[in-house]
């Protein structure tokens, strides 16, 4: 196979990409299902978990196999991280408007971290656009795990039958979850706005 997909790296960031817009559509069928009926909707709500796992999780496998086999490509650069923002912003996009998911991931958490990858995005295009590097720091990966890891918590609480109590701690643990994900969101946008700062200044 001759082209950008002879390596499996950017195999895998395409596979994510299709099974990214599977996720959109199974989560649209569920869009307008109330709270108090998605239990009605197991099955479909499993597949949706399930599925938003295996594609967060191969994100790992594509980057150690490019750095491994030293298939680092621009393909890959550019589709990797873009590949991203389509299954976490889309997932979080879904759940802030479908009623039985809204409560835990609300409207204007998701406005602020959209907020936040449009400035970043921003902010890189115009410092690579100079000459300079803008590599992501620890914080924006911390960030990716957060969120990754929420959204997952969001879909994992109507996923399975809990008992009452179960289901009560794990809303508080997903709760807790979101609350991290804005803290390291807001954190590493600010970090990469200081970041910026010094390299236009030209500072050292």
């Amino acid at each position: 196979m001759k082209g950008v997909f002879r390596y499996w790296p950017n195999r895998i960031t395409a596979m994510r990409f299709v099974g990214s817009i599977v996720l959109f559509g199974i989560l649209h069928t569920l869009a307008d299902v109330p709270r108090d009926s998605i239990h009605e909707h197991r099955a479909v709500v499993q597949a949706a978990f399930w599925l938003f796992l295996i594609t967060a999780a191969s994100d790992y496998l594509d980057g150690y196999l490019a750095r491994r086999d030293h298939h680092v490509t621009a393909f890959g650069r550019i589709a990797d991280p873009f590949t991203d923002k389509v299954l976490i912003l889309g997932a979080m996009i879904f759940a802030a408007v479908s009623p039985w998911m809204r409560e835990l991931l609300p409207a204007w958490i998701v406005v602020i971290i959209l907020a936040r990858e449009f400035l970043v995005t921003g902010i890189r295009g115009y410092v690579e656009s100079v000459g300079e590097e803008f590599p992501a720091d620890g914080l924006g990966k911390i960030k990716m795990i957060a969120q990754c890891v929420a959204v997952g918590g969001v879909l994992w609480i109507h996923a399975f039958p809990w008992p009452d109590a179960w289901r009560e701690g794990w809303v508080i643990v997903t709760e807790i979850l979101v609350w991290i994900t804005l803290l390291t969101t807001v954190g590493s946008g600010a970090s990469y706005v200081l970041k910026a700062r010094k390299i236009l200044g030209g500072a050292s």
